[in-house]
């Protein structure tokens, strides 16, 4: 009977081995690269339980398969003013060819190395064709950082796949540093820029002002002229109803007279109104001749 149970032992202990051997499994995680005698057969990337080859026919690699972020400290470089800056940016990355990324870089280590070459040599180029100004600018629509990370991701993204197995999410520009010679400059330009802002404001304000003064002189004139031509009108009609009344007074002078005291009786008595004046004054006096109506018989 004991040797019974020592051999049942015995065959559970090597079938747990046997089963440790030829069986793996894959987290949530991971991405797993199955090789046999060195030569990639197949690529895992749904988690579970998986069986092999016992070790030395096939070899499993395992690699995790999230979203990685890099932060890089650049070193000095140049815009295409010569202005010199110094970016950090950082990257975004996952494996995307297991078996690429382990012939290439093996590890993490190795991983991180490959793309901070690429993304310095990419971001030394694009940052060499954008001037200062894009980086850095009194109006917020003419940054460009938006730009300049598009363009460093569409040079690094295919040459890591190609190269090393590795997909570049985003490539991002998380600070920029410049010398102190550099912000000295810097804000010699943007009060460069404001003044001439500024300039321009004050230029367009003189402009509008002499235009309103051309406007209203002009205004001026043609009502100066429109007013004499008026007065002209008003003289002309004066002098030839003088004429009248001076040839009427050289025909007959009494009737000239007369006609003007009724002309003067009118004009006072045309609205009502109350005016206390001498029985003798002209032409006052003309009332002193009106004579007397009598009443008749059907009025009494």
């Amino acid at each position: 009977m004991k040797n019974l149970w020592g051999i049942i032992s015995i065959v559970v202990v090597v079938a747990a081995l046997a089963l440790a051997m030829c069986s793996f499994q894959v987290r949530q995680t991971e991405t797993a690269l199955v090789t046999r005698f060195g030569n990639p057969v197949r690529t895992i990337d749904k988690p579970g339980f998986q069986f092999r080859w016992p070790v030395g026919i096939e070899n499993v690699h395992k690699f995790d398969s999230r979203l990685q972020l890099l932060d890089i400290k650049m070193e000095e470089t140049t815009t295409a003013g010569g202005e010199p800056i110094i970016v950090h940016s950082f990257i975004v990355w996952r494996i995307a060819d297991p078996h690429k990324y382990l012939v290439s870089v093996r590890d993490t280590k190795g991983a991180q190395k490959g793309i901070e070459n690429l993304l310095r040599n990419s971001q030394n180029s694009v940052i060499g064709r954008h001037y200062f100004s894009d980086f850095v600018n009194t109006d917020p629509d003419k940054v460009r950082f938006e730009v300049i990370e598009k363009e460093i991701l569409d040079e690094i993204a295919p040459r890591a796949r190609s190269s090393y197995g590795i997909e570049v999410a985003s490539v991002g520009i998380k600070r920029l540093e410049i010398s102190a010679k550099t912000t000295e400059k810097v804000f010699e330009r943007m009060k460069a820029d404001r003044k001439r802002k500024t300039d321009n404001i004050l230029a367009a304000g003189t402009s509008e002002a002499e235009k309103i003064r051309s406007d209203a002189l002009a205004k001026q004139k043609e009502l100066l002229a429109v007013a004499e031509a008026q007065a002209k009108a008003i003289r002309g009609a004066g002098d030839a109803e003088a004429a009248a009344y001076y040839k009427m007074l050289e025909a007959d002078p009494e009737l000239a007279m007369f006609l003007r005291d009724l002309e003067a009786l009118r004009t006072i008595l045309k609205e009502r109104s109350t005016i206390v004046l001498g029985t003798d004054t002209e032409p006052m006096q003309l009332l002193k001749g009106i004579p007397e109506m009598k009443k008749t018989e059907s009025q009494q």
